[in-house]
């Protein structure tokens, strides 16, 4: 098994109708990733899915449709932080001129094992801790 983090950005794209090719793109991955077994995110991530799928993407989710989406979510390996991964990731995040925020998702992929990081606000190709970045759209 290969596992591969998805960054919040493109399960928005996943869930989002409005967001043309980068919704199928998305849709694409997730999907895969969900089929196969091979899909890895945080708590971050669906933190931020959530309070973004109801208030902030172009058609926005029903809370109770954004919930289902979360418990689909849950089912595939989550990466709970700890204080000591909080460590990390600033340690990442000043490795590697990164926000924290990105760097606790760096390092929640690194702690699950990933070899990918499916994202479009990294810079594609680059390899922190262990985790290559990918673009799904590009």
């Amino acid at each position: 098994m290969s596992r591969q983090f998805v960054d919040t950005n493109v399960l928005l794209y996943a869930y989002d109708g409005s967001a043309g090719e980068r919704h199928r793109l998305a849709l694409e991955l997730v999907s895969g990733l969900g089929r196969s077994g091979d899909g890895a995110i945080s708590v971050q991530v669906l933190q931020e899915f959530y309070v973004n799928a109801v208030r902030k993407v172009a058609r926005p989710l029903t809370p109770a449709s954004a919930r289902e989406r979360l418990r689909a979510l849950s089912l595939w390996s989550v990466h709970a932080p700890t204080p000591g991964d909080v460590v990390a990731a600033s340690e990442i995040s000043e490795q590697n001129t990164l926000s924290f925020w990105d760097a606790m998702i760096v390092r929640s992929a690194a702690v699950l094992g990933c070899s990918t990081l499916w994202s479009e606000d990294l810079n594609a190709g680059q390899r922190i801790a262990g985790v290559t970045v990918c673009n799904p759209f590009g």
